[in-house]
């Protein structure tokens, strides 16, 4: 790849995207349900796993302008989703999956809170904004991780190797890897754990503690804690879509050099170009996905923000062919496998600081230019206001 002087090219299609949500607002008109579920197969509701996960994708198309669908049918099966599953009135959800469904919910509801501002439904975007907080209800200071909590507010007992323990308030995972997910306000999330530094010490922690793990909650191992062990990144589990948009959150706490460094681990390491070239399950492109995001350079952890955070990018060059007839040209001529970190970035030939890109810049045609190193650039990149979007930040 790297030596290679043809440009990966690639086109972006918003109809795909626009037929995907008219299909949800079908499926939900047709099953008479009138919400939208959470796994649909065949345009059946299966009504398995958790989460909300349509409402990001509907929040994130109307964001980046595409509209091409009933915009108030959507949004009012949208707030039905949130109404049916949603975080109790206690302002998290008890249940056996505490962690996994407050967690959820709440970046769910900020996607509402998003999409009911930009409508003009002031009155709905304080409601779902306060909803998206709900996170913040489950996080244990005494033991500085999220815990599963009763519906009297006490708290569940805290096994002894509590965030290693498959499925202790989690589903398919563990408190240490769903535990990042709080993709809308990162920086609420450092707030929570004592600042950037312990922060970044925390992160640092799932990569280098041994791959242990605990099934004694759920009684079996589940394929995704082997596939976190033969990886041997630790505690990451990259197999496991919860954990997937970890490594970009060091930009969010003035370390976008160990983002750049993980990123180039991940894609060097578990990815191949040969039948068993993925270290887990596709399930339904997003594993493929990260891949070809972060090869860009960047990646979307916060879908309905208009950003994408940056990484390390793969090529030399990619061109990203727009359907409004713009191209995006992503250029680093030093790229190698060596020189993995960012000394320098430029936007359209001005220097650009900033860890992340916007999207609404990107689509009117952009030239972004990365000056790669082999060795960590400590400086570019870590003030406050070079983070990308956190919701405690407006």
């Amino acid at each position: 790849v790297f030596r290679s002087q043809m440009p990966l090219q690639t086109i972006i299609n918003p109809q795909l995207v626009s037929d995907l949500v008219n299909s949800l607002v079908t499926m939900a008109d047709e099953s008479g349900r009138h919400y939208f579920e959470r796994w649909e197969i065949v345009n059946a509701y299966s009504g398995c796993m958790l989460g909300n996960p349509a409402l990001s994708v509907l929040a994130d198309a109307y964001a980046k302008g595409i509209r091409s669908y009933d915009v108030e049918k959507a949004y009012r099966y949208a707030v039905n989703s949130s109404k049916r599953f949603g975080n109790d009135p206690l302002g998290y959800t008890p249940s056996e999956l505490c962690i996994s469904h407050t967690l959820e919910y709440a970046y769910a509801d900020w996607c509402i809170s998003r999409l009911a501002e930009q409508l003009g439904k002031r009155e709905d975007a304080a409601l779902y904004a306060a909803k998206g907080q709900s996170y913040r209800n489950i996080f244990d200071r005494e033991k500085g991780w999220f815990r599963p909590r009763r519906a009297d507010g006490a708290w569940e007992p805290w096994p002894e190797n509590a965030r290693t323990t498959e499925w202790y308030g989690c589903i398919e995972s563990n408190p240490y890897q769903q535990g990042w997910f709080v993709p809308h306000d990162v920086e609420g999330l450092v707030d929570l754990m004592g600042g950037r530094e312990q922060f970044v010490q925390m992160l640092d922690s799932v990569f280098v503690v041994p791959p242990i793990y605990d099934d004694s909650y759920y009684g079996f191992r589940i394929h995704e804690i082997t596939e976190m062990q033969v990886a041997d990144m630790g505690n990451y589990a990259h197999g496991n879509q919860p954990a997937q948009h970890m490594i970009y959150l060091y930009n969010y706490a003035g370390a976008p050099w160990k983002a750049q460094y993980w990123a180039r681990e991940v894609m060097d390491r578990l990815y191949s170009a040969c039948p068993d070239g993925y270290c887990g399950d596709e399930d339904n492109g997003q594993t493929s996905a990260w891949y070809v995001f972060s090869a860009l350079g960047f990646y979307s952890v916060c879908p309905a923000s208009d950003e994408y955070v940056v990484g390390s990018p793969l090529f030399r060059k990619a061109v990203v062919n727009l359907e409004n007839g713009n191209k995006i040209v992503l250029e680093a001529p030093d790229n190698s496998p060596e020189n993995r970190y960012i000394g320098a970035v430029q936007f359209d030939g001005k220097s650009y600081t900033y860890n992340f890109l916007r999207h609404s810049d990107l689509v009117k045609g952009a030239g972004v230019r990365f000056s790669m190193r082999p060795d960590p650039d400590y400086t570019r990149g870590t003030e406050p206001g070079d983070a990308p979007y956190s919701f405690s930040r407006e």
